[in-house]
């Protein structure tokens, strides 16, 4: 029979004023999979950074195995064998995979990969199939790739708790198979493991039990077979919400963006787009699908100035601006807003509060005033705040102590208000819960209906069959095909995504 591998309780954490979890009890038992669920800011990668040692609890313990724990850092962590796999991967690009897994050994093991060791990491590999080039360095690794190691990682120091904060937010739909079915084997060997995910439909195929944080608190704990998508929005959120996505008919107006045989060649020297040809057209979205690494990131830099291309032409309105820096095209009036995949790194700045981030995108126009006016721009940020529920101190609080998700909405928002004619989002929700997510949905419905055109680059098919006009699909940075949404299946995109004609 088994027992309790972790048991949570009246764990109370604080940061300043806010209240990240209060007084929460939580149990996983051996061979378990625990979904943990929870609109962004509700406390699950607080909790889960407590178990792991990153963070002291204020109040309350923590049993692992029936025996209380002190857990002061991860190394505490790693000799209880607890192991997280975080949302951004703690490995070293410059390093091998072999170097990696040995980079967290304690100060009295030497740091070589000896026979032994690699008969070890050899059989953990073969045991859950976790197939890793040991002399392949990170840097070259595929995001799959890197997150498999991870897991190998944790497992070669002994973890029998696992713990994955969304796992699966930049995997393909075969990556996410092959690692549901990693943790359906550490299951079946007697190992705890708890995933944090926005994704309902992953929640009801792989978990056991499903526990529902909402402001901090926990409001629920469920068994995953009495639990549908709807009754646990409604407990993440409180209240009943409405999972369909409208798709509003829209007459598409004007050509904003026309695409003509671009090609581009990324700084590792790899033509990352091939001869792509597209348009964008007034009220409509365009989806854009696609393995990870098929040329997405490089379409939206170079559109938005930020990637040079090798040949092809970017005409806006019929100019074309390719060359041209982010600055020159917006001194030109050209009203374009770029959403990037790195939101931290590109999109917003992490020491600088709510308020001086909204005004970073307008303090350099040529009308603006010479002095800075923070007026306009703390109206903005409470404004976004309140739309879309962000969960801060207020418009002073640095972005940097925001979780991931109410990050993700500072940006959208800056991004939305602009109310830009053409809008470039690449993976507009990752990280997002359900709730904020269809607001996302709902507003870039209503970019369409004010005429603007929407580049939409994602992940989830079903959500891009539901909310885009056309589809185009890339391969190896090739257009496989660009089709109707109306018209379209999620296998026939499946195929053309694995570059199978259809």
């Amino acid at each position: 029979m088994s027992v309790n591998a972790i048991d949570i309780c009246g764990i109370t954490k604080s940061f300043g004023e806010v209240v990240a979890n209060d007084g929460i009890d939580l149990s996983v038992r051996e061979g378990e999979i625990l979904a943990l669920l929870g609109e962004n800011g509700s406390g699950k990668t607080t909790l889960m950074n407590m178990l792991s040692g990153i963070y002291r609890p204020d109040s309350g313990h923590i049993n692992i195995y029936g025996k209380e724990a002190y857990i002061n850092s991860p190394e505490d962590a790693k000799q209880l064998g607890i192991g997280m796999i975080h949302q951004h991967f703690k490995l070293v690009d410059v390093m091998t995979a072999a170097d990696n897994i040995l980079f967290g050994a304690s100060k009295n093991e030497p740091f070589i990969l000896t026979k032994k060791r690699y008969e070890r990491v050899k059989k953990i590999s073969e045991r859950y199939e976790l197939n890793v080039d040991m002399t392949r360095h990170v840097r070259d690794m595929s995001v799959g790739e890197k997150q498999t190691l991870e897991i190998l990682k944790v497992l070669y120091f002994g973890a029998r708790i696992l713990i994955l904060d969304e796992p699966t937010s930049v995997l393909t739909p075969q990556e996410s198979v092959k690692l549901f079915s990693v943790l359906r084997k550490m299951k079946n060997e007697g190992c705890a493991v708890i995933i944090i995910t926005h994704k309902l439909n992953e929640v009801l195929e792989i978990s056991d039990t499903v526990t529902v944080l909402r402001r901090g608190k926990s409001v629920a704990t469920v068994k995953t077979a009495s639990a549908t998508a709807q009754s646990l929005t409604e407990l993440m959120v409180g209240r009943k919400v409405d999972l369909m996505i409208e798709r509003p008919p829209v007459k598409r107006g004007e050509n904003l963006l026309h695409i003509h045989h671009l090609s581009i060649i990324n700084a590792e020297g790899i033509q990352a787009v091939d001869d792509v040809s597209f348009d964008l057209d007034e009220g409509e979205i365009l989806g854009v699908a696609g393995v990870s690494g098929s040329g997405q990131k490089e379409l939206c830099e170079a559109i938005a100035g930020l990637q040079k291309i090798q040949k092809g032409a970017i005409l806006y309105k019929s100019e074309n601006i390719e060359g041209k820096t982010p600055r020159d095209i917006i001194r030109l009036g050209i009203s374009m807003s770029f959403i990037p995949e790195d939101r931290l790194g590109m999109g917003l700045a992490a020491s600088l509060d709510i308020t001086d981030n909204m005004m970073l995108k307008s303090y350099r126009k040529p009308w603006a005033s010479p002095f800075v006016d923070r007026k306009f721009a703390s109206a903005m940020a409470r404004k976004v705040i309140k739309q879309l529920d962000i969960v801060t101190p207020g418009i002073s609080t640095p972005v940097r102590l925001l979780s991931g998700g109410n990050v993700q909405k500072v940006l959208l928002g800056r991004e939305i208000e602009a109310n830009p004619r053409v809008l470039i989002t690449a993976y507009p929700v990752r990280g997002l819960d359900i709730n904020s997510s269809y607001t996302i949905y709902n507003l870039l419905n209503r970019q369409k209906e004010s005429g603007s055109g929407v580049l939409f680059i994602g992940e989830d098919l079903d959500v891009m069959l539901e909310l885009c006009d056309r589809i185009m699909v890339l391969y190896r940075g090739k257009v496989t095909g660009i089709l109707n949404a109306a018209e379209t299946t999620k296998e026939q995109l499946g195929l053309l995504m694995t570059g199978v004609a259809i």
